[in-house]
């Protein structure tokens, strides 16, 4: 029991441990890859665009070299051609600049669809344990908010970032062709403008990391507040919701001007050391005419590149908040597809196959903390075909010996044995599909009324589902919807009854063919008449598997063969109704507290 403490302390550490940039960036370059050939494209358009734009400032400073007093047919002849080939360049460049862009567009949408798809994967293979851990509103915020921060990045900054590496390169060597002396003015403010910016990258970094996750849980807590509306006005709680909204929200936005305030500072910051270049040009500039060392026209091109060279590195500087948020968002997405996956099978581990239904639970401990047993030296032993009833008070463990029956958690200690065989010997798939189950918490999809009560069986037929269906009491009414079984369920089943929803996920369970069924307050939603209905249908249902049943409503479960008592994680009693009734004990006390 402590080896598996501190195995799960270990791995909480590694999955607690930040991520640097380097490591965003190898990440984010395994989906680049994928489509080389759309990179290589865009790389060549980048080129063949800033290339032909670069050529503008050197024609122009032919034309405004080719200004002689007293000629000016001749001038604007000159001029006029020189104006010519620089209107035909950048019109060659605007044209390779669009699609570019236009390519840069699909290449990102199709990185993050592949993004989405490998997180949606990952969280299809995560175990129960990690959506125990985590709030929705936070998953779904990194599924969508921070993924489309991420394409913001990829579709906008990385052509950026790609354009202006070519344009520097470019401008740095026709300034070093027109004058090598004022280049050397750039050796001074380029250093300075660089060294600022990654001195603010490092200072900026952690405050886009937390907004981010500010983010997520204002997600988090607006989407538990969505759901729980009718709670909330039930209770008249408005004022304490918004309260604490507030609180989450301003923290949020704090978060925000935080990350886009000292974010916004480097722009202008590195602004002011290009202009102090450009400053420094104009003066040396005028030092080299005057002593016939560099013509108008070649000043004229030289400012121009120093522009071109200039711009691209304040607009990185301007685009540094956007890249840090790019970063943090993707590190939040990477984090959960790192997520350890549910534990895979044992090698060689065997297909359920035959169900008899025998259970046995072999002296289980278990907790979901490390350093907290919930469940204790459990013994239980169900016998095919029999009902089984696990009650006791709230947090006495029931619900948890239903997780480890379905292998969504493992025992630390002990074994769980279907059919004399150990259930970590046998595929999880197979294990679950071995039971039908009804849950507490009824869930429904966006979809039809037989495609939701068919959900468990692969290619059910028609009569099957309206058999299940009467099976479960609901045929009647389905029958006097306007469509029929083929009526649509809105999400999560809010246009009909908390009743009928649970009706649904019962006949969805009788319609799997499972030797085992497992119900935990499956009647929970429903009044006394129809409970009476579904007990009739759930004793038919019954026969010849062997079940496990969940209740508070002790009434419901007096017809069972063994009913076990657990309190504090430890069985206490066990035997039918009427033997624990004659002993008088813990159950008896429990019984009758009902009627109190």
């Amino acid at each position: 029991m402590a080896r598996n403490r501190n195995m799960a302390r270990r791995i909480n550490d590694k999955k607690d441990k930040p991520k640097d940039r380097k490591y965003v960036f190898e990440r984010l370059m395994m989906y680049i890859v994928q489509y080389k050939y759309h990179v290589l494209l865009a790389i060549a358009l980048a080129i063949i665009s800033n290339l032909l734009a670069l050529v503008g400032p050197m024609l122009s400073g032919r034309a405004i070299d080719a200004i002689e007093p007293g000629k000016g047919s001749v001038i604007f002849q000159t001029v006029f051609y020189y104006a010519g080939w620089m209107i035909l360049f950048y019109l060659f460049s605007s044209i390779m600049s669009y699609i570019l862009t236009n390519i840069m567009i699909r290449l990102s949408q199709k990185i993050i669809r592949k993004m989405r798809e490998d997180v949606f994967n990952k969280l299809v293979e995560l175990p129960v344990s990690f959506f125990d851990r985590n709030q929705a509103g936070d998953i779904v915020s990194r599924i969508s908010y921070d993924i489309d921060t991420v394409n913001t990045s990829l579709s906008n900054d990385l052509v950026q970032i790609c354009a202006s590496l070519i344009t520097v390169i470019g401008s740095l060597l026709m300034m070093i062709y027109i004058s090598p002396q004022l280049v050397l003015v750039m050796v001074v403010t380029i250093p300075m403008a660089i060294l600022y910016t990654r001195y603010r990258a490092k200072k900026i970094r952690p405050l886009f990391r937390k907004r981010s996750a500010k983010l997520g849980e204002m997600n988090g807590f607006v989407e538990e507040m969505v759901s729980g509306q009718k709670t909330i006005k039930a209770y008249a709680a408005e004022a304490a919701v918004i309260e604490r909204f507030d609180k989450v929200n301003r923290e949020t936005v704090d978060a925000y001007y935080a990350a886009e305030y000292y974010g916004s500072m480097t722009g202008p910051t590195v602004n002011f050391i290009n202009n102090l270049s450009l400053s420094l040009i104009t003066v040396f500039g005028a030092i080299l005419y005057l002593g016939n060392n560099l013509s108008l026209g070649n000043i004229s091109s030289f400012v121009q590149y120093s522009r071109k060279f200039s711009g691209p590195i304040n607009e990185t500087a301007n685009i540094i908040s956007e890249l840090q948020s790019a970063a943090a968002a993707a590190e939040r997405v990477f984090k959960l597809i790192d997520e350890q996956p549910e534990v895979e099978d044992r090698p060689g581990a065997k297909v359920l196959t035959e169900v008899n239904g025998e259970v046995v639970i072999e002296n289980v401990s278990f907790g979901y903390l490390p350093d907290k047993i919930i469940i204790k030296n459990l013994f239980l032993k169900a016998k095919p075909g029999s009902l089984t009833a696990i009650v006791g008070q709230t947090g006495a463990g029931k619900t948890t010996i239903i997780n480890l029956l379905m292998r969504f958690y493992d025992v630390w200690d002990g074994g769980i044995y279907i059919d004399r065989k150990e259930i970590r010997d046998l595929t999880r798939k197979s294990l679950r599909k071995s039971y039908a189950m009804v849950l507490q918490d009824t869930w429904l999809f966006a979809g039809t009324i037989f495609d939701n009560i068919a959900y468990g069986k692969e290619n059910a037929t028609m009569e099957e589902v309206v058999a299940a269906a009467k099976m479960a009491g609901i045929h009647s009414f389905i029958k006097r919807l306007p469509d029929g079984y083929q009526t649509i369920v809105n999400e999560d089943g809010l246009n009909i009854s908390k009743g009928q929803k649970q009706l649904l996920t019962i006949a969805r369970a009788m319609l799997l063919d499972a030797k085992m069924l497992i119900l935990d307050e499956a009647t929970s939603n429903v009044d006394t008449r129809t409970e009476i209905k579904i007990q009739r249908a759930m004793r038919k249902l019954m026969e010849q598997k062997t079940c496990f049943v969940i209740a508070h409503r002790l009434s419901t479960i007096q017809g069972a063969d063994n009913i076990l008592v657990v309190d504090q994680g430890n069985v206490v009693e066990q035997g039918s109704h009427k033997e624990l009734m004659e002993k008088k004990g813990y159950y008896y006390r429990l019984y009758n507290s009902q009627f109190e």
